[in-house]
């Protein structure tokens, strides 16, 4: 089975940063893209950003400039730099990636269970 795992949310105050990372665990024969994505009370979950097995990543308009996003292959793990955060960046965030259980086997997608972002004062 495969599991993904997010850490590094948690309070911080408007103008502060946080770095999330997403880890994919279990039997993992390839990844291909991944992804994070954000809920916030009363609202649609919605793509933050995106990235390729490569490293091409997409933002979400609201947060170009501010966050990045990398991975790290070789440690199945990505990251989610959150810089300048705003009071609206106030959600849940969940990672997503697409992964391969076996050389004959299809992508499927999975997802994390979510960690929790406050930016208050």
């Amino acid at each position: 089975q495969v599991q993904l795992v997010e850490s590094g949310g948690g309070l911080v105050q408007p103008g502060g940063s946080l770095r999330l990372s997403c880890t994919a665990s279990g039997s993992i024969f390839s990844i291909n893209a991944m992804g994070w994505y954000r809920q916030a009370p009363g609202k649609q979950r919605e793509l933050v950003a995106g990235i390729s097995v490569s490293g091409n990543a997409n933002y979400a308009d609201s947060v170009k400039g501010r966050f990045t996003i990398s991975r790290d292959n070789a440690k199945n793990t990505m990251y989610l730099q959150m810089n300048s955060l705003k009071p609206e960046d106030t959600a849940v965030y969940y990672c997503n990636a697409a992964i391969r259980s076996g050389p004959s086997n299809l992508y499927e997608v999975y997802w994390g269970q979510g960690t929790q972002v406050t930016v208050s004062s």
